[in-house]
């Protein structure tokens, strides 16, 4: 008796609000950082790794998502390469499926699924934006791709680039380490403000919304505010080897997403919103004016932006929001091809209308299981692929990641076999003639799905 008119209250308060006012559907916020290593932030990108953080840098909005919310330690970016992993975050593909380098003439975006395609498709109340960087080469404009908003086919000048920042050369080297902006600094402040107008739109009249903030902090050219430069000035030395100005940067990409949750509570919508973070490629092995001989940037991992090493595609990746439990951490490996399918699933999709394009996982399951025992990852594995501009493909399966190098002639030229859970560094810890069985088997897996998919070869 008590349970029917649990259920009659439920189905009158549904028929007696306003349309538009009830909807299955949560509020879903993407934060896409540019070139942010794994370990770039004041706080522990895996709590059992003591330098999988910096000492010098802060990052306490950052630090937010990871405390109310759940850290991915094993988190990737599709690609070593920024717009490789946007085309694979907009799609839900992996690179090698939808291409490694900037221009991608065979895959054009609008003629595929996209994330506010997918989110339409499962509830048609949804309305999309992209602010920040789109990318570089990407044909398709966000409104071909599904975004009711955005700023439209923006890229790394946008952003701050020498060419743009009174260097005539285009060339770092003939121009200043860094530069001040005390008004829109790397438009970090600016980004942010058409995002939360966004929200305060679409959550004025109840309908949900999805949000890409993809910021252009911290690529390549250094732009920050006096304030923030003094301040880190006077902190001294960093302990790695950026610079006082890039430490500064970041802090002005932190402020930015402190202003995003500091909207979503004022807007009364908390309990009914999910901010993912993440980033598009593992950090510079370089930064303008950083000290060479001083720790390196991504230090503990081997590798930097560009590479297949965990350097270049190990990343920040946590998530806040319903039934994401505060401080719990995951080490399942996960990968911003995913995103397409979880947030489906977040708004109520039917999975069984997914195109056999989609490499990425649904998991919603990671976010709210504990236990992990409903995940399920159809393809059992993630795939890296650059053999055009470089020569490597690469593997990550449970605990293991295997890397294949290509020779120039597009045929193999070796492999190797690392754990990389729970230690992630790759440099001195190859054990490929221990385990020649499950080399081979992490070999066959990537080459069938290079083959399935049609990928790029090196020739």
């Amino acid at each position: 008796m008590i349970k029917q008119r649990l259920l009659w209250l439920i189905g009158m308060l549904a028929f007696t609000l306003p349309v538009g006012m009830v909807s299955a559907s949560p509020n879903i916020v993407l934060i896409l950082t540019d070139d942010h290593g794994w370990s770039q932030l004041s706080e522990r990108m895996d709590p059992r790794i003591a330098t999988s953080r910096s000492r010098y840098l802060e990052t306490p909005n950052i630090a937010r998502i990871m405390e109310e919310g759940r850290r991915f330690t094993s988190g990737y970016s599709p690609a070593p390469l920024c717009t490789p992993t946007r085309r694979s975050i907009l799609c839900g593909t992996s690179a090698a499926r939808s291409g490694t380098e900037f221009a991608s003439p065979s895959w054009i975006p609008a003629e595929h699924l996209t994330i506010p395609k997918a989110l339409k498709m499962a509830n048609d109340d949804f309305r999309a934006a992209h602010f920040g960087k789109w990318g570089e080469q990407m044909i398709s404009t966000p409104e071909e791709s599904g975004y009711d908003a955005s700023d439209g086919m923006s890229g790394n000048n946008t952003g701050g680039m020498p060419s743009t920042l009174g260097i005539e050369s285009g060339n770092h080297s003939h121009g200043p380490p860094h530069f001040i902006d005390n008004e829109d600094p790397k438009r970090t402040p600016s980004v942010t403000g058409k995002a939360i107008d966004f929200m305060t739109e679409h959550s004025a009249a109840g309908r949900p919304f999805y949000v890409q903030v993809s910021y252009y902090a911290q690529h390549l050219s250094v732009v920050t505010r006096d304030s923030l430069l003094r301040k880190y000035e006077q902190k001294g030395r960093p302990d790695r080897g950026y610079t006082q100005a890039w430490a500064a940067m970041m802090e002005e990409l932190d402020l930015g997403v402190g202003r995003i949750l500091d909207a979503i509570e004022e807007l009364g919508i908390k309990e009914d919103t999910y901010v993912f973070f993440t980033t598009d490629n593992g950090g510079r092995g370089t930064v303008p004016g950083g000290d060479e001989k001083a720790t390196p940037p991504n230090h503990p991992l081997s590798g930097a932006k560009h590479h297949l090493l965990e350097g270049g595609i190990r990343v920040p990746f946590f998530v806040m929001g319903p039934g994401a439990q505060p401080g719990s951490v995951c080490s399942e490996p996960v990968v911003g091809y995913d995103f397409l399918p979880t947030f489906y699933s977040l708004a109520g999709g039917d999975a069984s209308l997914l195109t056999d394009e989609i490499d990425g996982a649904d998991c919603v399951p990671l976010l709210h299981d504990r236990s992990m025992a409903n995940f399920k990852r159809p393809q059992k594995a993630l795939f890296f692929h650059r053999p055009v501009r470089r020569n490597f493909s690469a593997i990550r399966q449970g605990d293991h990641k295997l890397m294949l190098y290509w020779k120039d002639d597009g045929t193999i030229d070796r492999h190797e076999l690392y754990q990389v859970y729970p230690n992630p560094i790759e440099e001195g810890n190859e054990i490929t003639s221990d385990n020649p069985e499950l080399a081979e088997e992490l070999l066959n897996r990537l080459l069938a799905h290079l083959y399935l998919v049609g990928a790029e070869r090196r020739n």
